[in-house]
């Protein structure tokens, strides 16, 4: 069958329209923000239920643990929206005692594609998600700066436009690559790419050290926290005396043999 010119082009211009819905398509199927759902081949980790909290979840006991097992993270009612949340209220972490009673994944994990959501209170509310147990992302209400709010904490800017608010659910989406060693030397630095609410607000962005000293997490101690060796770490979330609230935490693990981490 022959087309004409025209008939020619529109059918061009009709497949060029369903290549790039489809890559539309592909992108809607990878979806980031409040609400995201785990996919099916991704591993919960918390679902709202205590007995997913005590399965799968651990106190960190670093050099200033104080908490006494079970977690004293307490299970409560989603003050907007259904189900229940975590409060990493501990009375062990008063004062912002971090480290106290921080809690950690019975998991290590090394790449991953993480997703997270987070509930502040009140102003002034602080947690903070690690990644591998080392590397902080923070979570602070008020805070603009390098360790203020979803900072790669003390080595990027503070993304604080995209912040939802005291009050409001928000979301970190991460895909973390851990780094790269060779004869027990670090060759590549752990990097990472992530959505704060669905906007993009760090990509590949390199992470030199663990901050905050030995109470911080794997390696703080080591050579002031730049000492990194090549040991996986669990997820964890930091205590600060705070009501901050988490729900809707999933992971997906990777396999990311170049230094790329965008998505």
């Amino acid at each position: 069958m022959k087309f004409s010119i025209n008939q020619s082009f529109s059918i061009r211009y009709l497949l060029l329209l369903s290549v790039f819905c489809s890559g539309i398509f592909v992108r809607v199927e990878a979806q980031v923000g409040v609400g995201t759902k785990a996919p099916k081949d991704a591993e919960v980790l918390f679902d709202g239920s205590r007995q997913m909290l005590d399965s799968k979840w651990i106190y960190w006991e670093g050099p200033r643990f104080s908490a006494t097992p079970p977690i004293k993270w307490t299970i409560e009612k989603d003050p907007a929206g259904k189900g229940t949340v975590l409060n990493t209220n501990d009375p062990a972490a008063a004062g912002g005692k971090y480290g106290s009673a921080d809690i950690v994944t019975k998991q290590a994990f090394r790449d991953f594609r993480l997703h997270i959501e987070f509930f502040i209170v009140k102003p002034g509310g602080n947690s903070g998600v690690y990644l591998q147990n080392r590397y902080e992302i923070q979570v602070l209400d008020g805070d603009t700066t390098s360790h203020g709010m979803a900072a790669v904490i003390n080595e990027t800017p503070s993304p604080y436009y995209a912040y939802n608010g005291v009050g409001k659910w928000n979301a970190y989406d991460i895909v973390f690559r851990a780094a790269r060693f060779k004869d027990g030397k670090r060759t590549e630095k752990a990097m990472l790419t992530m959505y704060f609410n669905g906007k993009k607000v760090h990509k590949n962005q390199g992470i030199n050290q663990v901050w905050g000293g030995k109470n911080s997490g794997i390696d703080g101690g080591n050579d002031g926290g730049k000492g990194i060796t090549d040991t996986p770490g669990g997820l964890k979330l930091q205590a600060e005396g705070h009501d901050v609230y988490y729900r809707n935490i999933w992971i997906k693990e990777l396999d990311l043999k170049n230094a790329e981490t965008d998505f």
